[in-house]
């Protein structure tokens, strides 16, 4: 069974007391997408796509979970929005397709994500961006109050990275942090974007908006 499929319905809901963290990402993501045909992978039920949309070209949402599909597909999407489903480490696209590719919250729970990093290699287009947050486990490993009911409901994660583990793990298969930005929440969450194969300076944000050169992030 996919717990995902399960979820779907009440996915959206269960995000609202995440409400700071989801708009940080539809504000800058749309900054960022504006006039770019985009791809996101794990939309859910299109929450992200959906807000950023009006300012891209295009957006392709896709989801491994056919209910989460189903789910998005009954909000109201603007016309340059389409879902399909899809499993992040075997696309249909053709090489070079995007200039954005987004993955929020998915890499953790996909056992081979280095496959899914291969893939958006693939289908960016040359000098794309890879746009990808996700939540993190404070050092130490010590799991919060949500995130042990989240394994008490059946949901697991592949990857239990701390903010300086998933930056490694990004850094490890090719990729080079541009900027990134930590956002506490019930979960807290990394901010990532990230390109292939030029080297630039990390523009760091901290929480109040200001822009730092520095590497370790400012809580």
């Amino acid at each position: 069974m996919n717990i995902w499929n399960v979820f779907a319905p009440v996915y959206e809901f269960s995000m609202r007391t995440q409400k700071n963290i989801y708009d940080f990402l539809y504000a800058r993501i749309a900054e960022v997408a504006k006039g770019k045909d985009v791809l996101e992978l794990a939309t859910g039920p299109g929450m992200i796509a959906r807000h950023i949309a009006p300012a891209a070209k295009s957006v392709v949402a896709t989801d491994f979970a056919p209910k989460m599909i189903e789910t998005a597909l009954k909000a109201k999407n603007p016309d340059n929005l389409s879902f399909e489903v899809a499993d992040a480490t075997s696309l249909r696209f053709a090489d070079n397709s995007f200039d954005i590719v987004v993955i929020a919250n998915a890499l953790h729970i996909i056992p081979n994500p280095e496959k899914a990093l291969e893939e958006i290699r693939r289908v960016l287009k040359d000098g794309g961006l890879l746009i990808a947050p996700n939540f993190f486990f404070r050092e130490g490993g010590k799991k919060n109050l949500w995130q042990k009911f989240l394994s008490l409901v059946g949901i697991r994660f592949a990857h239990e990275w701390t903010e300086k583990e998933y930056k490694a793990f990004l850094e490890s298969n090719g990729w080079k942090i541009k900027m990134d930005r930590v956002i506490e929440g019930r979960i807290d969450l990394i901010y990532v974007e990230c390109i292939l194969g030029i080297q630039v300076p990390l523009i760091h944000s901290n929480n109040s908006g200001g822009v730092s050169n520095l590497r370790d992030t400012v809580a």
